[in-house]
């Protein structure tokens, strides 16, 4: 059963209307068709009609689903041979950063990214998909062992941001971030990410560097929460769909922007729809994009990206 967002009642609504309709037929031997037909075609538009016109806000909802699929449902789903690799060989191993060896097709990889929990004990271990200082160490670690064995890294980016406890900023969590912005931008490999669902400040940056960003259709990337600009410039959490409207989080906006290289689409009504569906959509994106940086020389990869994070914020005034 697919939990309904407050957009999609109308949608559920004309479905039990239909199931009504198309029982009566079968019980009573009534000929019901041209009403079913009619409810039918009504339904495909009003779909349609929803999901071809989502807000921002939406979007977000969309996003945070609970039935959305997570990272490691991707990587079960679009990569082959995963063989998990732990810890950070400093403090230990942090469940919200899963990564290790794995095939795109053919292609050796190297998948790190976030991991949210389905449940609340799920949760806790995953720590709702905000990493520790250990994540991004144990994610740069592997990056590293990726670059020596020549192969691509692909970064699957899922999270409200990096763990904000005391914990964490006692082992230097703004530090762990840093570093990995500073060492991914000189890795001599291609990198690919991707913002799965959620893609919350820094914690979405600490695996955000990349030579080609991409997201999923109904994800949303930004450097704070809708709810926690709202609450700055409005005064109250209320206004996070007004807040989400005018920061432009949501994929369309940020390719326009061209702060992403593209949108890759998901099922109607979203990823959680189908997730086999939305995995494959997945694979044959990231596999387009790798297919055209892993031929580029080395300094030509490391100049492009270089310059492609030079020219974020640029911009110019009539």
């Amino acid at each position: 059963m697919i939990q309904l967002l407050d957009f999609e009642k109308p949608i559920a609504e004309m479905e039990r209307e239909l199931e009504k309709l198309l029982a009566k037929s079968s019980s009573q031997n009534i000929d019901l068709s041209e009403q079913i037909a009619n409810m039918e075609i009504k339904l495909v538009e009003t779909r349609a009609a929803i999901y071809e016109n989502l807000s921002p806000w939406q979007r977000v909802q969309i996003a945070r689903h609970v039935q959305r699929p997570y990272m490691l449902d991707y990587v079960s789903l679009a990569f082959t041979d995963f063989f998990e690799l732990r810890g950070d060989r400093r403090v230990g191993d942090d469940k919200s950063m899963p990564g290790g060896f794995a095939k795109l097709g053919g292609q050796r990889v190297m998948v790190i990214g976030h991991q949210k929990g389905r449940d609340t004990k799920e949760n806790l271990m995953r720590n709702f998909g905000s990493a520790h200082p250990e994540g991004y160490r144990k994610a740069l670690r592997l990056m590293r062992l990726a670059e020596k064995c020549g192969i691509p890294i692909i970064c699957l980016i899922d999270t409200p941001g990096a763990f904000p406890g005391i914990g964490a900023e006692e082992r230097n969590i703004a530090e762990a971030i840093a570093h990995n912005l500073r060492d991914m931008m000189l890795l001599k490999v291609p990198i690919v990410a991707v913002v799965l669902g959620e893609g919350g400040s820094g914690g979405a940056l600490g695996i955000g560097v990349a030579d080609s960003v991409l997201m999923m259709e109904n994800a949303y990337y930004s450097v704070i929460s809708p709810e926690g600009c709202a609450a700055i410039l409005w005064k109250h959490r209320k206004h996070a769909p007004e807040a989400a409207e005018a920061m432009k989080i949501a994929a369309p906006d940020l390719k326009k922007l061209k702060l992403i290289d593209e949108v890759i689409p998901e099922p109607l009504g979203g990823a959680h729809h189908d997730h086999a569906a939305a995995a494959m959509a997945l694979r044959a994106s990231i596999s387009a994009q790798l297919e055209e940086l892993l031929p580029l020389p080395v300094a030509e990869l490391l100049s492009r990206r270089y310059q492609k994070f030079r020219q974020y914020g640029d911009w110019t005034e009539k």
